[in-house]
């Protein structure tokens, strides 16, 4: 999931964004790098958000679904999950390539890449696209999430309930603190999404309601082209958050960065000790030849 949230920084604002800002008239503007470029984002959006959504349900199934948990939740599964969401995220945006027509052509170079269709296929492809992501990977992280929590409340008020009757204290119970944790993570999750995504889909749906459309030239102090760039940098935001929020809460994530971070350090006593030893080992040997 990191990985794929690394590619749509990597496609969406290096190659896309600063490219097409501070270099217009680079190599990556011509008109076949250009569709390339934006089929290569969309792909990466779509894994970024689908991976979102299996982890989500993986979570679900390990906290709500214990018999198939042991089933489901092991990393054969995962990387069979993984490999599917990747391969369809990718086909399924491949199209894009063939969607675009330059804007100018100078010098039988064509240059830029702007949507040009008049068939109901086009247009119902762009309409199914904008559904399977970001909308339904939206909603149904939203409704995973309701549940998870909802199972969550439902386990600890019946757990609470067992304890008092054979206790009959009301001492901390690490279990339930656990389960607190889960609940803190799952709606820092749903807020970020809806935080960060809910401007995008009022855009999208807006810009294919009004059929805005942007050049090479257009009046970049439009409103609706500020608008637009505003969620589509929310956008972008969420897939630096995600990896912070899912994979920076968890323990054993956290202490395999501490290890990351303390491994050269760690290194330094060892690589002394070995080079008193081999100077030791190396010390007689020069006797000996003298």
């Amino acid at each position: 999931m990191a990985v794929t949230d690394l590619l749509v920084i990597i496609t969406a604002v290096l190659l896309n964004r600063i490219t097409g800002i501070y270099f217009p008239f680079s190599f990556m503007s011509v008109t076949p790098i250009c569709s390339l470029r934006i089929a290569l984002i969309c792909g990466s959006i779509d894994c970024s958000a689908w991976l979102t959504v299996a982890f989500t349900f993986d979570r679900f199934v390990s906290i709500c679904c214990q018999k198939l948990k042991m089933n489901y939740c092991t990393d054969k599964t995962a990387r069979w999950i993984i490999g599917i969401v990747c391969t369809l995220s990718y086909l399924r945006n491949i199209f894009w390539y063939f969607i675009f027509v330059p804007v100018y052509i100078i010098d039988n170079v064509p240059w830029f890449c702007v949507i040009f269709y008049k068939s109901l296929a086009w247009a119902a492809y762009d309409l199914i696209l904008v559904i399977f992501s970001p909308c339904l990977p939206f909603l149904v992280i939203l409704l995973l999430n309701a549940l998870t929590v909802r199972h969550i409340i439902m386990a600890n008020r019946a757990r609470r309930r067992l304890r008092n009757q054979i206790s009959g204290d009301n001492q901390k119970d690490p279990e339930m603190e656990k389960r607190r944790k889960s609940i803190v993570l799952l709606f820092a999750i749903s807020t970020s999404v809806i935080v960060l995504y809910i401007l995008y889909f009022m855009t999208v749906v807006y810009v294919r309601i009004a059929n805005v459309t942007y050049f090479a030239d257009s009046d970049f102090s439009d409103s609706t082209f500020i608008l637009e760039e505003n969620a589509y940098m929310l956008q972008f935001l969420c897939s630096s958050v995600n990896p912070f929020i899912y994979a920076g809460t968890q323990n054993k994530f956290r202490d395999e960065l501490k290890r990351g971070v303390l491994c050269p350090f760690s290194m330094i006593p060892k690589f002394s000790t070995s080079r008193v030893q081999e100077r030791n080992t190396l010390i007689p040997y020069y006797v000996v030849i003298s």
